[in-house]
């Protein structure tokens, strides 16, 4: 005797259609932010998307929502192919390759480079937020294992995290530092780390 075949859940249809809408809006998001930058309006994205601002309301509490999600997925994707590409096992000097990577990312991801580029020129508390929570974390793990002083750690943080969206802005918006250069500015700026400066010159140093 054939057995029943099984009938699909309407609640499982509509999570995976839910969820369709939600990658097709984020994707939307991460083009808008490309040609715009996160001061384009809820009706030019939705309009970029081909739906309604209520499509979207029902999906994320505002535009700003959106956009945050949006770079925080195109930036988490890169950085986990950048890692993917890292020739060190030590955490921290791979780390820190992938950020001088980054000064180089409008060659190699154009996309990210755009999305990059206006989000610093507009509004750069969207880059701080969409990777804030991880980098700390890493940081933070960082200090607990040894490899970087982790005494008075918030104060620590804020500087680098300041230090390192100055340079990525000297980049990607302004054009005041070559990547070569902005290098050179993470390697003097280690020393908020504790780290000597015969090992910040190692770690800027390594070819990428």
């Amino acid at each position: 005797m054939a057995g029943k075949k099984k009938v699909a859940e309407p609640g499982g249809r509509q999570a995976a259609y839910a969820a369709r809408n939600r990658a097709a809006l984020l994707k939307a998001g991460q083009e808008v932010l490309a040609e715009i930058g996160p001061s384009a309006t809820i009706e030019q994205l939705a309009g970029h998307a081909q739906v309604s601002p209520t499509t979207i309301y029902k999906y994320f509490t505002n535009k700003d929502e959106l956009f945050i999600q949006a770079l925080g997925e195109l930036w988490h994707a890169w950085i986990s192919s950048a890692f993917a590409q890292s020739t060190t096992t030590d955490r921290l000097e791979a780390a820190l390759t992938v950020a001088r990577r980054l000064f180089r990312v409008k060659e190699t991801h154009p996309l990210l480079g755009q999305v990059l580029h206006n989000t610093l020129k507009e509004m750069p508390d969207f880059f701080i937020e969409a990777d804030e929570k991880t980098a700390k974390r890493v940081f933070s793990e960082f200090a607990a294992a040894g490899k970087i002083d982790g005494e008075n750690f918030e104060q620590r943080f804020g500087l680098w995290t300041n230090m390192y969206l100055g340079l990525a802005t000297s980049v990607h918006v302004t054009g005041v530092l070559t990547p070569d250069e902005a290098d050179i500015g993470m390697g003097i700026a280690l020393s908020i780390w504790g780290l000597s400066e015969a090992k910040a010159k190692k770690i800027i140093s390594r070819p990428l």
